[in-house]
């Protein structure tokens, strides 16, 4: 046997069923679901996590991948060299590589380092807030290897903290537990300033939603701003001031940000302050349907309205209900919009595709009484590359229109 072989056969080997279309993975398509696979007594013995060596039906391996029989997505690729040692030099060089990325788009360390499978880190996701770096452990090979991916992530960038926020509905089917903890160097001793887009954000890294601030929204925060000057603005589903602060920083007359989390609306708030737009930033608290509805009884009119609800339709089977949702915020909030003025509606979506979301728009802005043209078509930021061969890592969706005068 050469060394090379006793390499390969130092994991254990899964094999593709013989009508599963290899070809896909050898093109780069980065998961296996559970029916694609021979689960065999061996498979089913392995630990949640464990690397094995993926084969197609004639016994030809593809490469190593990582194996959660506990999950959908019943093994994800990880390396196409089946030899592959997954260790901290291993994390380093693919941190590395998404590092000289975004070092050459941001000027300020503030941004997704990694965005999972687009990144070559399978469930992982790491946001990075200066020398603070918040790394979401999603799937079950990361949080088995969670020491050598934040040892290799402080080797790379220097940050001084790295927190670990183990929430979400990714993690739940994974058959993970929460857990959010500081789990190297000190903890923020409160919210944390991001600069973006002329404004001042404030993000709870430690109790707010996600990783504290969505950076995925920068490049149609900046679009919608470019709207904003001397603008009346109201921006539903606002969390922190998204959009908010960055029509405000670019000349807003005025901006209304509404939100169901109070302590949401206190950060934005706080972030107007830091960014001396305080006194034209008012907030109102409430579930956002409510409040466009109120809106509209109260006659209500603004320059710009953007909605940006969070995944109504996160999967499959919530897709039809989703687009309902979809479709009542347009109607709801396009009575809203002055003549002449501006809708930006987006979707974080990754089930409702663009075509499907735009329709669903067009339906509620016309049940609004109103008709209007698409100025503007927007994606996640350059930081949340996308796999071309993976549907769901192009998720983000947002639609400017111009209304009717």
């Amino acid at each position: 046997m050469s060394e090379d072989e006793g390499q390969v056969r130092a994991y254990p080997v899964v094999r593709l069923k013989p009508k599963a279309e290899a070809r896909a993975i050898r093109h780069g398509f980065p998961w296996v679901y559970a029916d694609e696979l021979v689960t065999d007594r061996r498979t089913q013995g392995l630990d949640p996590g464990a690397l094995a060596v993926l084969e197609d039906g004639e016994r030809r391996p593809l490469g190593l991948v990582t194996v959660n029989v506990k999950s959908k997505i019943i093994a994800r690729m990880l390396d196409r060299d089946p030899d592959a040692v997954i260790d901290q030099a291993w994390f380093e060089t693919r941190l590395a590589r998404a590092l000289a990325h975004r070092s050459r788009l941001y000027a300020d360390p503030y941004y997704r380092l990694v965005h999972a499978e687009s990144d070559g880190l399978p469930g992982v996701v790491i946001d990075r807030f200066g020398d603070v770096a918040v790394v979401q452990p999603n799937a079950a090979w990361a949080e088995s290897h969670l020491s050598d991916l934040v040892a290799g992530l402080i080797a790379v960038t220097g940050v001084a903290t790295v927190i670990k926020n183990g929430s979400g509905r990714s993690r739940g089917l994974e058959g993970l537990a929460e857990e959010m903890a500081v789990i190297h160097g000190p903890g923020p001793a409160g919210p944390i300033p991001v600069p973006m887009n002329g404004a001042t954000y404030m993000a709870d890294l430690l109790g707010g939603q996600k990783t504290g601030l969505f950076f995925d929204q920068r490049e149609n925060h900046r679009f919608a701003a470019r709207l904003a000057r001397g603008a009346t603005v109201l921006d539903v589903f606002s969390h922190v001031g998204g959009f908010a602060l960055a029509a405000l920083a670019s000349g807003a007359e005025s901006a209304l940000a509404v939100d169901a989390s109070a302590a949401a609306l206190e950060l934005a708030k706080a972030g107007a302050g830091a960014s001396g737009t305080g006194d034209r930033l008012t907030t109102r608290q409430g579930d956002a349907f409510e409040v466009l509805e109120a809106l509209g009884t109260e006659g209500a009119r603004f320059d710009l309205v953007i909605c940006d609800p969070p995944a109504f339709a996160p999967a499959k089977p919530a897709l039809e209900a989703g687009l309902r949702a979809y479709e009542r915020v347009a109607r709801l909030a396009a009575p809203l919009v002055a003549p002449g003025g501006y809708l930006v509606l987006c979707s974080c979506s990754h089930a409702a595709d663009l075509q499907s979301f735009r329709n669903a728009c067009a339906r509620g802005i016309g049940r609004g009484g109103r008709r209007g043209q698409i100025i503007h078509t927007g994606f996640a930021g350059p930081d949340h590359p996308v796999l071309p061969q993976l549907a769901e890592s192009s998720y983000l969706k947002a639609l400017a229109f111009r209304l009717d005068g």
